[in-house]
C-alpha cells in the first residue's frame, strides 16, 4: 500500500515544490523588474530635479534682471523730477533775488535822489513838469 501511494504522493510533493519555485521565479522576476522601474524613475527624478533647478536659475536671473531694469527706470525718473525741482527752485530763486536786487537799487536810488533834494531843485523839477505838460497840451487838443 505504501508502494502504491508513496510515488503519487511524492510526484504530488514534486510539483507542489517546482509550482512553488516557478512561483518563486516569477516573484523574483517581479521583483526585480520593479527594482528597475524604480530605478528608472529616481534616474527620471534626478533629471527633473536638475531641471527644476535650471528653471529656477532662468527665473531667478530673469527676475533679477526684471528688477534691476525697473530700478534703473525708478531711479531715471526720480532723477529727472529732482532735475526738474531743482530747476524750478532756481528760477523762483532767481526771480526771487531780482525782485530784491530791484527794490534794493529803488531804495538806494531814493536815498540818492533825497539826498540832493533841496527846495530849488524840487522848484525846478515842479516848472519843468508843467511845461512838459503845456507842450503836450496844446491849444488845438483841449478842445
Amino acid at each position: 500500500m505504501i508502494y502504491k501511494h508513496v510515488p503519487a504522493l511524492f510526484a504530488q510533493r514534486s510539483q507542489e515544490i517546482q509550482k512553488g519555485i516557478l512561483e518563486a521565479a516569477q516573484a523574483h522576476q517581479e521583483a526585480e523588474e520593479r527594482a528597475a522601474k524604480i530605478e528608472r524613475r529616481l534616474a527620471g527624478l534626478e533629471t527633473e530635479v536638475e531641471s527644476l533647478r535650471a528653471a529656477a536659475r532662468s527665473e531667478m536671473a530673469a527676475e533679477g534682471e526684471r528688477i534691476k531694469a525697473e530700478t534703473e527706470r525708478r531711479l531715471r525718473s526720480i532723477q529727472e523730477q529732482a532735475k526738474q525741482e531743482i530747476a524750478l527752485m532756481s528760477r523762483g530763486i532767481r526771480e526771487e533775488l531780482r525782485n530784491y536786487s530791484a527794490g534794493l537799487a529803488l531804495d538806494l536810488a531814493e536815498q540818492r535822489i533825497r539826498a540832493r533834494m533841496n527846495p530849488e531843485t524840487e522848484e525846478r523839477l515842479v516848472d519843468g513838469f508843467v511845461q512838459d505838460l503845456r507842450h503836450r497840451l496844446r491849444p488845438e487838443a483841449r478842445n
